[in-house]
């Protein structure tokens, strides 16, 4: 073999090792332009631009090779690069204790259609999991788009490998229900190609905060949110979900807070998934649930609308003492460079910001050091934009491999 061939192959392959990363860059929002792109990748202008044509091939992306230059901008403008509106997409589904929705999600984390949640959870998981799949393949015969894959979230700890709810503790659920063995058999069951994950919701959350939300740029970010009911927490580390030797790690919401406080269902006491919770919110606050709207809502409009009458403030800063309680211990032990807050957390720290953030300090070395970030979560269905990050993973590793 003569050396231009060498030298053409050793293009192409370099190339071809560069189409992930380069579409994990515009997925991301980190490559707005082939220029970008370049310097990001490292790489020739040549071989950038072969990567993007190719990503354009696959129908992944769009380069636009004539965009205007911005007022007072200097020499030749750069392509600029975006996600295609009518790409692949993934289906996401989401179960948690107060219904269950899918959403068929694209590039960049955008939700391209959602079916109507529904509002009762059934004890079977193989009938929810069915409704859920179902629901999202209907919403792939009405658009018509191709699908690459699918993702579950689960208000539960998954266990790997074996991908089983270990502890659905707030859905009737059996503890250890082989959810992902479940959803992949429906999955297929519906003629969805692709293949199909399953998390637990908050580990997902933190996923998609941290690739197209609150967490973007975080090296260490560490999410704790409540779902509609219990509170979970999560840590990504370089872009990667931190889940420990079996997919364990980060159950915060079992933190003790408050030793005298409520029974928790692990069979502790005062645990920040009873004592911070949307529940237990209502509960400081002399609130009775009502049966229309989901535990979540309820709190959340509640502190929103209601935050001067005495009892609501105080319910409020309650739940904000613990939770900072938690925090600091988190803080202290993984020296994180942001926190973001979800669910009612969010509304918390929204409420009282300088409140959360003094007793994190005054509890935490690190927090008194003012170097760490506590923001609120800024995505909408989060989790769902998280369970459609599990499924994009294998195009975002290799788009050829798995597209093609």
């Amino acid at each position: 073999m003569n050396g231009k061939s060498t030298t053409t192959r050793t293009k192409l392959e370099r190339g071809r090792s560069a189409l992930g990363p380069a579409l994990e860059l515009v997925h991301t929002g980190r490559a707005p332009t082939r220029a970008v792109l370049t310097s990001e990748l490292g790489v020739t202008r040549a071989t950038a631009g072969a990567v993007a044509a190719e990503l354009e091939a696959l129908g992944l992306i769009k380069v636009d090779s004539s965009p205007g230059s911005a007022a007072g901008s200097q020499g030749r403008p750069s392509h600029r690069l975006s996600i295609r509106d009518d790409g692949p997409v993934t289906l996401a589904a989401q179960v948690h204790s107060d219904g269950f929705r899918a959403a068929l999600v694209g590039l960049g984390g955008r939700i391209v259609a959602t079916a109507p949640g529904c509002v009762t959870v059934m004890a079977d998981p193989a009938q929810v999991l069915g409704e859920v799949v179902e629901a999202g393949a209907q919403l792939l015969r009405e658009t018509g788009l191709r699908c690459v894959g699918a993702g579950l979230a689960v208000p539960s700890a998954v266990a790997e490998p074996e991908g089983t709810a270990l502890n659905p503790m707030h859905l009737a659920w059996p503890g250890g229900a082989p959810v992902r063995e479940i959803f992949t058999s429906r999955v297929r069951a519906a003629g969805i190609t692709g293949p199909a994950f399953t998390g637990n919701d908050v580990n997902l959350v933190a996923l998609a905060e941290h690739r197209h939300g609150a967490g973007r740029g975080a090296q260490h970010l560490l999410c704790v949110a409540t779902g509609h009911r219990g509170v979970g927490g999560a840590l990504v580390l370089d872009g990667r979900l931190h889940t420990g030797s079996s997919g364990l790690a980060l159950e915060v919401g079992h933190l003790t807070v408050n030793p005298e406080g409520r029974p928790c269902h692990c069979g502790g006491r005062g645990c920040l998934d009873v004592e911070t919770d949307p529940l237990a919110f209502l509960t400081a606050a002399h609130r009775t649930p009502g049966p229309e709207e989901s535990l979540l809502k309820q709190a959340g409009d509640l502190l929103r609308t209601e935050y001067a009458d005495p009892d609501v403030r105080a319910a409020a800063e309650e739940l904000i003492d613990r939770l900072g309680l938690g925090l600091a211990g988190l803080v202290n032990i993984l020296n994180p460079d942001r926190v973001i807050l979800g669910g009612l957390h969010r509304d918390l720290l929204e409420a009282d910001p300088d409140r959360l953030r003094a007793v994190v300090a005054d509890r935490s070395l690190w927090g008194r050091s003012g170097s760490v970030p506590i923001l609120s979560c800024t995505l909408a269905h989060s989790s769902l934009v998280g369970a459609a990050e599990l499924a994009w993973q294998p195009v975002l590793d290799d788009p050829l491999t798995a597209l093609v």
